[in-house]
């Protein structure tokens, strides 16, 4: 099994390359946004949970999303591997998702980071803002509070991936595709 952590700032193709990857290299494709929207619709224990903290505003707690994360590994163990997007997004997050695939015998290989400039990124936002109605993406204060949050939590993930010899960054400016082939390039390097 090859599993994969893809992360990046907002707007740095994170969920367009993780559907790449999943397509190439049949991995199952796990997003944090996407468990929060099934659990929530399916009306689950963790999803009624989960809402009753974003209808406040407020972050779900880590030990539900790890739940929910841990409960579709489990649900969906007849794969090639997983590419975790949106996932982790701290370092407690990475350590609990670090154990937990430990004690099923699985671990993560790669952390992929797409690199891209933020004034690169605030146009791509601003651009999607235009086209999807996302309110985060119209805004150039929310798109830069995003940035601090990334910038002050996730980028930690840079230096635990790293001393674990796992923390890959790929160059994520230019074309969809030219993004794309970097990507195959360096996963094809490490399978």
């Amino acid at each position: 099994m090859f599993n994969i952590v893809i992360f990046g700032k907002p707007g740095s193709g994170k969920g367009t390359q993780a559907n790449f990857l999943k397509e190439k290299y049949s991995l199952y494709h796990i997003s944090t946004g996407d468990l929060f929207r099934k659990n929530i619709s399916n009306k689950t224990k963790l999803g009624i949970e989960a809402k009753s903290y974003l209808d406040k505003g407020d972050l779900v707690p880590d030990s539900v999303t790890i739940k929910m994360l841990e409960n579709e590994v489990l649900s969906n163990k007849k794969v090639n591997g997983y590419i975790f997007d949106g996932f982790p997004r701290t370092q407690n997050q990475a350590e609990s998702l670090d154990s937990f695939l430990s004690s099923i015998n699985l671990k993560i290989n790669a952390t992929i980071a797409l690199d891209v400039s933020e004034n690169e990124l605030i146009t791509r936002l601003l651009d999607r803002g235009k086209t999807t109605n996302r309110s985060d993406d119209q805004d150039i204060e929310k798109i830069k509070n995003r940035f601090n949050e990334y910038n002050t939590k996730t980028s930690i993930l840079i230096n635990f991936y790293n001393k674990q010899g796992k923390f890959y960054s790929v160059d994520g400016k230019g074309s969809v595709n030219d993004i794309t082939l970097r990507l195959f390039s360096l996963v094809d390097s490490l399978i």
